[in-house]
């Protein structure tokens, strides 16, 4: 009992953190992975500096931001990838009660980052087709939301440049879906996804847009996602 009302009391706490339209601006606004000032968060949620520094004090109680001091500068960035789930989670509930029409601008829609792995058609395409080649197993059960390796995927995912070793020695989710809110479809999360967005910037596949969450796909991009896993953009 006493597990189930402290359960309830840190989902309360963190929703109401979350549940103030300054506070939402500028976590929403963290999800493209680059971290910000005060200053800089105070202009992208509206509010007075002051205001920005007691909204980003709630925050970071309710453990949805963390802080890096850098000289005289504080920089603000999203606590990990569960809060970016998270808030990729609210995004489709936000539109949960309407009929799918997808409204996200054609440049967000093809790639973005969700945090730090790959989202959009880009992100669906590779999931989908990752999938359908037999490198990733789904669990058990339908509540089992982990991927593994299927027999030949470790060898495939390590052929395209992706260290395994180091992606499994991080302490988070090895692999999993997450639910993309401009497709209403699941997109790679977790350590193999991260992995995945390090691989394609730095063979140069996607290219990062600049202070916004878009990915441009590259001419060499295209090129060698059709040669070596058969996906055309």
């Amino acid at each position: 009992m006493d597990v189930a009302l402290n359960t309830d009391h840190a989902v309360s706490t963190i929703a109401a953190a979350i549940g103030e339209p300054a506070r939402a601006r500028m976590l929403f606004s963290l999800m493209d992975g680059h971290a910000r000032t005060s200053t800089e968060l105070a202009v992208v949620a509206g509010v007075s500096p002051s205001t920005a520094s007691v909204h980003l004090h709630r925050l970071k109680n309710a453990h949805l931001v963390k802080v890096i001091v850098q000289g005289k500068h504080r920089f603000y960035s999203l606590e990990g990838p569960e809060v970016g789930s998270a808030l990729e989670g609210l995004n489709v509930l936000a539109g949960a009660r309407k009929q799918f029409v997808p409204s996200t601008p054609n440049y967000l829609r093809e790639a973005r980052t969700c945090y730090d792995h790959i989202a959009g058609v880009v992100g669906i395409a590779l999931h989908d087709r990752f999938k359908a080649l037999g490198w990733l197993s789904v669990g058990s059960t339908q509540k089992d939301k982990t991927y593994a390796f299927a027999p030949h995927g470790e060898k495939a995912f390590e052929s395209l440049g992706i260290d395994l070793a180091a992606t499994r020695a991080l302490r988070r989710r090895f692999a999993g879906p997450c639910l993309d809110w401009s497709e209403r479809r699941p997109h790679l999360g977790g350590a193999l996804g991260a992995a995945l967005l390090n691989l394609a910037l730095r063979r140069k596949w996607v290219a990062r847009e600049f202070d916004s969450r878009a990915l441009h796909v590259t001419t060499l991009g295209r090129r060698e996602l059709r040669s070596l896993l058969g996906l055309q953009f």
